[in-house]
């Protein structure tokens, strides 16, 4: 199909998404980059898309991307620019291909970018075609090197592309940086750097005014200047407007102002912008943690991977949106995007929801780290990676991050690396003792790199601090790398807080990459100088797993699905302020019997043996917890009587209800309660939307329940669901969440898993109704109409 750009794009909107139509080849041809390269028996399909999540599973793959294939695919868009816009710029935008992607227009060579999570542009301009002439991207995808991530990085143009349409006068990609350097109760100061190119000929007269606007677009103040950029130049502009009682920005009230800059010529709007505006201020004491606004706030914060189970890493924007809800209701109020640059619309919502948030560059730097093959620490590992490109592109990388991100008030310090100091993978030093290995590169390395990198940072944006996560702090302190950062993050070695503050009494600790349990949370409670945890992690995530047959790795409070599993309500009763109540089951153990775990040890369904005696587990943020067995009470307990943050009860397993009931003051403020389950009778369907946008982009999320004849949830039920779908509409998922499954991501059927399945159902650009129908051997099968207008 070839479109015409000006029937895609309104010409007074800058920018837009060039997401549609375009055509895909798994597999290489010398020839593809030609503009007559025949391509009409290639597939048709709508970007962002992930080819590698389409499988097949193969034990042959690397355990380390989930034994999910890589090779090279090949992409081709074909459009039409009428005459109207000769003399515009036009440029391509793309904010992530996985990866040494290779990029044509009209047979000519645009550029090759190595790293999969850089967005990137190219300027058509001087090689379009107009009026009837067809131009054709080509775009060459080589992750040939499948087993080259320590978690699944997809493969493709996994993320959105973006056309933009400009004169010659306009202001330069990511040339907006606008910051809040003087903040009072009164008053705060907004200062906008602005950078405008002129690729004219001729001498540039211009107005350039910014507004700002409050949260529902009314405009509050202004300011204007007239300037002058001689014939190619560049300049860069500087402004400060006062804005009177601002509303700050935090994680409790997110409030959003926008800067909306235009510049002018000849009374004509030729270039428009619109920059977030978080009025905000931070610092981080050495001795008494973060501040916000003023206030002290502890980080209660999760590691974020990209991919979305079986959607891979081309993940919708609602599906984030349902993500970040779940996070935020379970107490989340910091996000580390781990170990890489994330999709910019992530960051968006970061921004609306309140995430204090990491924005971390890369995972290793000049020396390679272990890629494992044929599971966690087995067998000989991959070397394959970013290590190889680190040389010449690392400050390019680390720069485009920098300017593509720092406008996001979400943002609060930079990370120039994650676990770069592992012992022996890469680098080594004598103070591991048994554990150094002459043969490996020395770790002093690091702090030049450290040096160079912040460098960069701080060259882009000095308003924020520069981290790293150190996985061997012992070993880094022998190094310069520490010193070279603002702020020190600590991966699980809460062992050494008192001792490292009291050594070095100028630096900075936080927990950077944490454990699940109470301890490495009680860590940062009971220390007033650390500022926060980040666990690992927030949610599941594809690669990293054990072996095969085990594709993904576990340690999330949400599964691949986003269900909530038994850790997410553990860390919910460490972090959240509303009143909650939870319960499991656990084993009986004799040693440590207050120690439990529920990222590991705890199942949140009521079935035994009768009058065999069960271990209950319960979390809550409440004072006390009355347990009730079929409506009798078998223990009121307190929380501050078990030091490990888990209440437990020994009782005979009895079929029926189980019920947990906090209280407060002696009022019952919450409950949770557990139905023993019967057999599998009927298929339950629960839509978070039933109304979906005719625009190709929208997503509802189906939730499966494979129910008992009393409407309870058959925990251990794993049946197989068929789904058939109607309308204008497509299943573009199923996430079952068994980390042993190898069934097909992109049929229409799938196992449940724990009872539950979830299925992603995407609009396309026709009104209608869709009709989404789920049968399964044996059970009664159910029925969910969704709108799409």
């Amino acid at each position: 199909m070839v479109n015409a750009v000006s029937q895609e794009w309104n010409l007074s909107v800058k920018s837009r998404k060039f997401n549609f139509d375009w055509k895909f080849l798994k597999g290489d041809h010398s020839d593809a980059f030609k503009i007559q390269f025949d391509d009409s028996e290639w597939r048709t399909l709508d970007l962002p898309h992930d080819w590698s999540i389409e499988g097949p599973f193969k034990k042959e793959y690397a355990s380390s991307t989930g034994y999910l294939p890589g090779g090279i695919g090949w992409y081709r868009k074909k459009f039409i620019v009428p005459d109207s816009l000769k003399g515009k710029r036009i440029v391509i935008q793309f904010d992530g291909i996985y990866k040494n992607s290779e990029v044509w227009i009209n047979g000519q060579f645009l550029g090759k970018r190595p790293y999969g999570y850089s967005s990137f542009h190219y300027d058509l301009t001087p090689y379009v075609n107009f009026e009837t002439q067809e131009n054709v991207i080509a775009v060459k995808v080589d992750h040939t090197d499948f087993a080259d991530s320590r978690w699944y990085p997809g493969s493709g143009i996994y993320r959105n592309v973006f056309i933009h349409l400009t004169d010659q006068l306009y202001i330069k990609p990511y040339g907006i940086f606008v910051t809040t350097p003087n903040i009072s109760s009164s008053e705060a100061e907004i200062q906008i750097q602005t950078t405008v190119k002129n690729e004219e000929s001729n001498e540039a007269k211009f107005q350039i005014v910014h507004q700002i606007k409050d949260a529902s677009g009314i405009e509050i103040i202004a300011c204007s200047s007239m300037e002058t950029i001689a014939a190619n130049g560049e300049q860069d502009l500087s402004h400060s407007i006062f804005l009177e009682q601002p509303t700050l920005w935090s994680p409790e009230n997110p409030y959003l102002y926008r800067v909306e800059t235009r510049v002018i010529k000849g009374g004509e709007v030729i270039d428009f912008e619109t920059t977030p505006l978080g009025v905000r201020y931070f610092h981080f004491d050495v001795n008494s943690g973060f501040y916000l606004n003023g206030q002290n706030l502890k980080m209660k914060g999760v590691c974020l991977h990209h991919d979305a189970g079986c959607l891979g890493a081309a993940v919708p924007e609602k599906v984030w949106h349902r993500r970040l809800q779940l996070l935020k209701e379970a107490g989340v109020n910091a996000i580390r995007m781990s170990h890489n640059p994330p999709a910019p619309e992530l960051l968006d919502m970061c921004d609306s929801y309140g995430f204090l948030v990491q924005d971390e560059a890369f995972d290793e730097w000049e020396y390679p780290k272990n890629k494992w093959v044929e599971g966690w620490n087995k067998g000989e590992p991959s070397l394959d990676g970013y290590a190889s490109e680190f040389p010449e592109w690392v400050e390019i990388d680390l720069r485009d991050m920098i300017l593509r991100d720092r406008n996001h008030p979400s943002i609060v310090f930079w990370s120039i690396g994650n676990e770069i100091d592992y012992p022996n993978d890469p680098y080594s030093h004598p103070v591991l003792e048994e554990r150094y290995n002459a043969d490996k590169p020395e770790a002093k390395g690091m702090g030049e790199i450290a040096k160079r990198l912040a460098k960069v940072v701080k060259q882009y944006d000095p308003s924020r601090p520069v981290t790293a996560a150190l996985a061997s702090v012992i070993m880094s302190n022998e190094t310069e790398f520490p010193d070279v950062l603002d702020v020190v993050g600590y991966n699980y070695q809460e062992f050494l807080y008192p001792e490292d503050h009291e050594k070095y009494p100028n630096r900075v600790i936080y927990g950077s990459e944490n454990g699940r349990h109470h301890e490495a949370w009680l860590a940062v409670e009971q220390n007033d100088f650390i500022s926060g945890q980040f666990i690992w992690t927030g949610i599941d995530y594809l690669g990293e797993a054990r072996g095969w047959p085990l594709r993904h790795a576990t340690p999330g409070l949400l599964d691949l699905a986003g269900f909530k599993k038994p850790l997410y309500f553990f860390k919910q009763s460490e972090w959240s302020e509303k009143d909650m109540v939870h319960v499991g089951l656990t084993s009986i153990k004799e040693e440590n019997p207050g120690q439990i775990y529920w990222d590991h040890e705890v199942v949140c369904h009521w079935k035994g043996n009768e009058g065999e005696t069960v271990r209950v587990a319960c979390c809550t943020n409440c004072p006390e917890v009355d347990l009730l067995l079929n409506g009798v009470s078998v223990g009121l307990k307190k929380r501050e009587d078990f030091p490990n943050g888990t209440i437990y009860w020994d009782i005979p397993y009895e079929k029926g209800t189980l019920k947990a009931v906090g209280k407060r003051n002696g009022n019952i403020c919450c409950t949770h309660e557990l139905k023993s389950a019967g057999e599998p009778t009927k298929l339950q369907l629960l839509a978070d939307t039933i109304i979906l946008k005719a625009d190709k982009q929208d997503v509802a999320h189906v939730e499966v329940n494979i129910l008992d004849q009393d409407e309870t949830l058959v925990y251990d039920a794993d049946n197989q669901i068929n789904c058939e779908i109607e309308g204008p509409g497509e299943m573009i998922g199923m996430e079952c969440s068994n980390p042993a499954s190898h069934q097909d991501y992109k049929a229409n059927f799938r196992n449940a898993y724990h009872g539950k399945l979830l299925i992603y159902v995407k609009s396309t650009d026709q009104p209608g109704t869709i009709t989404l129908k789920t049968s399964s051997g044996g059970l009664e099968s159910s029925t969910i109409e969704i709108k799409v207008e």
